[in-house]
């Protein structure tokens, strides 16, 4: 058996999808497989991976189903100990998978690693190093747009970014898999801030670099998708992984995170759609609550909570300082 799956999701990448997969056929280990989850790709992106790459495993969904659906389809279509997350618009280095089993292997408590993320176009600048999120209710990729070369060393963080990220089959099953009423955005904050509830930790691992085009099948940074999605989802993890307690005591924050949010995207003419986001998040907590999705409390994981807490503040002072 395979040690190691390594799972694309792809929709509309015939851009970016032969260079991703180059890469990996080069690598200096070969006890792994790949598999590419089309997205319902009218670009014929899919169709180019089944004819130039016949080793490559390919499930075609019919529609876009988003990065969740297809991403929970191909951990469960393996069965390796380790699932590698992939996305379709970034390269690898030859020795990439290589050390992303090393790194989590070495740690027996950790949950998931993420790669080093480097910009495509600026690689002496960090993309990725990985994820926080704050009692603001903000989200950030550490390091990013930085000089890479400051984030050399092996690290605990809040979040691996699921772009390029190995995870444990059996504490997956303990967790769950992403939760599919994401679609996209924070889907990998989710996941892993639930590990965290549990006592399992998230590292960063420097040896193991990508490459990162950034927005490849989303498009821009900034555009109603992803605003309206991004704020939908920020409020419904909060609902879903702060126990009641803790909301309240972080509610001022959350507050001031909020509007602050709010008035930065109105200036970039994204206003309403942030707005409705926050809306709709509302919406799929009542949702949430009704299908039993919020992370039920437990005393033996008060501690777990207080650990996540300190780190919701100190999280603050890390993003305002940069």
């Amino acid at each position: 058996m395979k040690e190691v799956s390594v799972v694309i999701p792809n929709y509309n990448g015939i851009g970016y999808i032969r260079p991703c997969l180059d890469s990996l056929m080069t690598q200096t280990v070969s006890d792994f497989e790949i598999l590419v989850v089309d997205n319902g790709s009218g670009d014929g992106s899919r169709e180019t991976v089944e004819r130039e790459y016949p080793g490559v495993r390919v499930i075609a969904l019919e529609d876009n189903t988003g990065f969740c659906h297809a991403v929970n389809v191909g951990i469960q279509a393996t069965d390796t100990p380790y699932i590698i997350l992939l996305n379709n618009d970034t390269t690898v280095l030859k020795d990439f998978v290589e050390k992303m089993l090393d790194g989590i292997r070495k740690r027996p408590r950790a949950f998931s690693c993420g790669a080093k993320m480097l910009q495509m176009h600026s690689p002496e600048k960090m993309d990725d190093a990985g994820d926080y999120y704050s009692a603001l209710g903000w989200a950030f990729a550490r390091g990013k747009g930085k000089e890479q070369k400051r984030y050399s060393s092996a690290c605990q963080i809040f979040t691996a970014c699921a772009g390029a990220a190995i995870y444990r089959r059996k504490l997956l099953e303990e967790t769950g898999l992403f939760d599919e009423e994401h679609f996209a955005y924070l889907e990998d904050m989710d996941l892993g801030y639930r590990a965290k509830i549990l006592g399992y930790e998230n590292w960063f691992l420097p040896e193991a670099v990508v490459y990162h085009v950034g927005s490849g099948t989303s498009g821009s940074r900034y555009n109603l998708f992803k605003v309206r999605y991004s704020s939908r989802n920020n409020i419904y993890m909060i609902y879903k992984n702060m126990p009641w307690l803790q909301i309240l005591i972080n509610l001022p924050f959350l507050t001031a995170g909020f509007l602050i949010k709010l008035i930065f995207f109105a200036a970039k003419g994204f206003g309403k759609e942030y707005a409705a986001g926050i809306k709709n998040g509302v919406s799929l907590a009542f949702k949430g609550s009704r299908n039993g999705k919020k992370m039920r409390f437990s005393w033996k994981h008060l501690k777990n909570y207080g650990k996540i807490q300190l780190q919701l503040w100190a999280n603050i002072v890390r993003r305002i300082t940069g």
